[in-house]
């Protein structure tokens, strides 16, 4: 096997695993305001935890490249909502969906696919400090998609989306990684300096897509109480899953 292919399939199986955090929502029954607001308190907390470690991530490889591209993150989900707010509410359709609910999972679609980018090029990298260094990071990637996949899946799902399309659209969302991931492994020297950037970026945009989206609708549709607090566990632990991988 080619290291060109073995690096794509690497990558691939990275972006397959995003599809098993649909898998949690075959057990969530009625789509009630209060569970609307608990997915949205879940997904607001791990993507805050997963944004952390983005950020730790990056600044390991360049401080003001890091924090220059959370700025570009920002300006990005400005722009994006910007361009969607454009649409009439009726004209914008997700699906079965439309309007705010079509606009709020085509943001998390786009913010989460964005971030995809990042970890493509950090499984390509990996590669040259060997397959063993390789096999541990696509490990670990594989294994953080997962709680990605349920936070994408913990704003589709109650909108009326399938689980199974819930999974599909995680997977679609991760599909950047094994697109980077083979440029990245060819020409490893030139992507290696955009890596902070990159991480920034996503960064960036997951916690300003949390800030003005996420959570306050969840604090409009549950109570404020239960709402901080399901949002502040949930970072916790996955900033406790990141540093355990």
């Amino acid at each position: 096997m080619s290291d060109v292919l073995l690096v794509f399939l690497y990558a691939l199986a990275t972006a397959l695993a995003t599809g098993l955090g649909a898998l949690p929502f075959l057990f969530v029954g009625e789509i009630s305001d209060r569970v609307l607001a608990n997915s949205h308190a879940l997904a607001a907390g791990l993507m805050l935890g997963a944004s952390f470690g983005l950020v730790s991530e990056g600044t390991a490889h360049g401080r003001m490249e890091t924090l220059g591209g959370t700025v570009l993150g920002v300006l990005f989900i400005l722009v994006a909502q910007t361009l969607l707010e454009d649409y009439d509410e009726e004209e914008l359709v997700f699906g079965a969906a439309r309007g705010e609910s079509a606009r709020k999972m085509l943001l998390m679609l786009v913010v989460m696919t964005v971030h995809s980018f990042s970890e493509g090029v950090a499984v390509g990298v990996s590669f040259g400090g060997g397959v063993t260094l390789a096999t541990v990071i696509t490990v670990a990637i594989a294994v953080h998609n997962i709680p990605e996949g349920v936070a994408i899946s913990a704003v589709m799902r109650p909108r009326g989306v399938s689980v199974a399309k819930c999974a599909g659209w995680s997977v679609v969302s991760s599909l950047p990684q094994p697109l980077m991931a083979v440029p990245a492994f060819l020409f490893v020297e030139a992507f290696r300096p955009a890596l902070p950037w990159g991480l920034g970026f996503a960064a960036g945009a997951m916690i300003f897509m949390v800030l003005v989206e996420l959570l306050p609708e969840a604090f409009d549709e549950g109570r404020r109480a239960s709402v901080a607090t399901l949002t502040t566990v949930t970072i916790v632990a996955m900033v406790l899953f990141q540093r355990f991988l």
